[in-house]
């Protein structure tokens, strides 16, 4: 195995291990700060217990759920970098070797069959999102998803005319509570059918969403009062971010992204 090779493969794990077992300082303080402003005394109690979950998954190395999700990568690769082998199978092997070590429950199956790859790897397993960059360096991001929130994501084909706002604050009000809320909602609008639902991962990816519609949007979505696990509260979601795309003038794609509280990820520098 050539050095780079095995620089991504040994990158790949602490990625996923990392991912699994911790939340990035931003998701957390996201969670604390709800924490400290939520009014609902049962939805302050189930957002202190979410930063209790995290603090012994990290004592413990152990997943913070158990759900480990199936395992998404973003890659950042430099133009210049000329790789002597594919990323794509060094990741996979990766991915190999962290669901043994970490551990990781097998998640990936055959969709008719069901039945299970035993090593979350196959058939557009994993599924990575590749970027170029300029230079030669070489990054991966672990962003493994569950299927809690990932089973209440859609994509919708709306008419030029329709508020897209509207359609987002209705679709979250009849799913956000089988999504494990506090949520974190990446947006992708416009594009084509396919590019909606690959710009709604990319928000996510993208968080933190600071924009004035994006504020306005999490506002209007927090007086829900769905609120942790759905059972009431002042924290709904936890974060909005939206990605843009030009769109034909007839149409209006948009494709919502749910994430659960945990919105695990995690960056390993390879070169």
């Amino acid at each position: 195995m050539n050095e780079l090779r095995e620089r991504i493969v040994q990158s790949t794990v602490r990625a996923l291990e990392r991912a699994e077992t911790s939340l990035p300082d931003w998701v957390l303080k996201a969670i604390q700060d709800a924490a400290d402003r939520e009014g609902n005394a049962l939805a302050r109690q189930h957002l202190e217990f979410m930063l209790e979950n995290v603090r012994i998954a990290g004592q413990s190395r152990l997943p913070l759920c158990q759900d480990t999700g199936l395992p998404i990568f973003h890659v950042r690769m430099g133009r210049d970098l000329r790789p002597d082998g594919s990323i794509y199978e060094a990741i996979a092997e990766g991915v190999r070797i962290a669901t043994e070590k970490i551990p990781l429950r097998p998640n990936a199956v055959h969709p008719l069959t069901r039945k299970n790859s035993g090593d979350n790897t196959g058939p557009g397993m994993p599924d990575i999102i590749m970027d170029y960059v300029d230079g030669s360096g070489l990054s991966i991001t672990a962003f493994p998803k569950g299927a809690g929130s990932e089973n209440m994501s859609l994509v919708g084909m709306l008419n030029p005319a329709d508020d897209p706002f509207d359609f987002i604050v209705r679709t979250v009000a009849e799913r956000a509570a089988n999504a494990c809320p506090p949520l974190f909602l990446g947006i992708g609008l416009g594009g084509s059918f396919d590019l909606a639902a690959r710009l709604a991962k990319r928000a996510l990816l993208n968080m933190p969403g600071t924009s004035q519609e994006e504020m306005q949007l999490l506002k209007r979505i927090n007086e829900l009062g769905i609120g942790p696990m759905g059972l009431g509260g002042d924290t709904t979601a936890l974060g909005v971010k939206i990605e843009t795309a030009l769109c034909h003038t007839a149409s209006l794609p948009i494709a919502i992204n749910f994430q659960c509280w945990a919105n695990r990820s995690a960056t390993e520098t390879v070169l």
